[in-house]
């Protein structure tokens, strides 16, 4: 089993962290809330003050941050992070961030000697804390194949997408066309409500039909179709309207730099941004509630 530090405890790393704790590894926790921290430490993690204490010893290194620019200072800025992990480490980033920036992490961490994959994920909370994630991975075959044990104790798909970045191109992608099928499911279902036909028998309609697609599968946008989706908790939890946001501003930004077309993806990224600014409140909400802006009287 190895001795891991994990850095960064929100509402996916957390549950990232305990599956961890249950495969039998050590773990030394630092976050910047005192309270995701105790979660830990609750469940048999060592908690440490600061992110340098937590790396002192550890063969594995994972970071679930916000954005990029927290990624960029945690291991290059003030805290220089890097320099405080051990050159036999595996670092793994599991952040959703731009693909120059971990690049340059990756260089950074290449020069020193230093094994790095950038390795964001799919699955939502649901996915973390079942410990079902599908893992996007970019960096050298050799650091991805010695990440598997501890990936697989997380997630039950891993992709190695290609060299480093890669992993956070794939997950940019993947997301995007989350948010267009997501939007389109939404309208859809909407136009069929509107038209009289009730929303459980127009789903399940499309579900044996070619329209079929995972939100409809597993994350129906509707209230009181699915008993477990957000849609059916008043969209709290899951995947924020916010965080979709970021998501696709990543895509569209690589899009913008490579001089791809991505007409549907700018679309969906109008529509979101519409229903995050609609509301005080919306931008926390499950990316599902896109079906508010298109249904009032039902949401």
């Amino acid at each position: 089993m190895a001795q891991i530090a994990f850095i960064g405890l929100g509402n996916m790393g957390a549950p990232m962290a305990i599956n961890l704790i249950k495969a039998g590894h050590q773990l030394t926790v630092f976050d910047l809330n005192p309270d995701a921290v105790k979660t830990l430490s609750d469940q048999g993690a060592t908690a440490a003050e600061q992110a340098t204490d937590a790396v002192k010893g550890a063969d594995v290194v994972i970071s679930m941050l916000p954005a990029g620019q927290h990624v960029e200072s945690l291991y290059l800025g003030e805290t220089a992070l890097l320099n405080a992990i051990h050159t036999d480490a595996l670092i793994i980033d599991s952040s959703t961030i731009d693909a120059d920036t971990a690049r340059k992490v990756a260089s950074a961490a290449d020069v020193q000697g230093k094994a790095f994959i950038d390795a964001p994920v799919s699955g939502g909370t649901a996915g973390a804390a079942q410990g079902t994630l599908s893992f996007m991975i970019g960096g050298k075959k050799a650091h991805y194949e010695r990440a598997i044990p501890i990936l697989e104790a997380m997630g039950s798909n891993l992709f190695h997408a290609g060299d480093a970045g890669c992993g956070q191109v794939a997950k940019m992608c993947n997301n995007m066309l989350l948010a267009i099928h997501m939007t389109g499911t939404a309208e859809a279902l909407a136009l069929a409500i509107r038209n009289g036909l009730s929303p459980e028998t127009v789903s399940e309609i499309m579900l044996k039909s070619s329209g079929r697609n995972w939100s409809l599968e597993v994350y129906n946008p509707v209230p009181g179709i699915m008993e477990n989706a957000p849609a059916s908790r008043d969209y709290e939890g899951g995947f924020m309207v916010n965080l979709m946001l970021k998501d696709l501003k990543l895509a569209l930004d690589a899009a913008a730099s490579s001089g791809a077309s991505t007409p549907m993806g700018s679309l969906a990224r109008n529509l979101y941004n519409l229903h995050a600014n609609q509301t005080d409140n919306n931008g926390q909400l499950d990316f599902s509630s896109i079906f508010r802006l298109y249904d009032k009287e039902r949401s």
